[in-house]
């Protein structure tokens, strides 16, 4: 049986996020409108597939909806040059830590990012 990979994946968000999200506008104090709004997450699936879950307020077999409510609202679309370069992770730990400070290090380079 081939093991679960994890892979982190970028989505770029409309700038109207940081206008119309407190939460987000709070997180992302050092961001001057010049690079872009992200979302930064990590995921079994592929990111393309991950993406549509967003886009469409996917839900599971027990109803618990999976995407994230930003993605959804202002997901434009991948960022692959942000993200291809990163070798998948062989557990979900490996891959959560990795997305934080990826999230972390593009926000240190300018860009306005959310993560969860």
């Amino acid at each position: 049986m081939a093991k679960t990979l994890y892979t982190i994946y970028v989505i770029e968000l409309s700038k109207r996020v940081f206008s119309e999200n407190i939460k987000f506008r709070t997180a992302n104090p050092q961001f001057n409108g010049v690079l872009q709004c992200l979302y930064v997450g990590q995921t079994s699936k592929t990111p393309k597939e991950r993406f549509l879950q967003h886009k469409t307020g996917f839900r599971n077999k027990k109803g618990h909806k999976l995407s994230a409510q930003l993605v959804e609202k202002y997901g434009l679309y991948l960022r692959p040059s942000l993200y291809t370069h990163i070798d998948p992770f062989l557990t979900r730990a490996e891959a959560l830590q990795a997305e934080q400070q990826i999230a972390l290090e593009l926000r240190r380079e300018g860009y306005a990012v959310w993560f969860n």
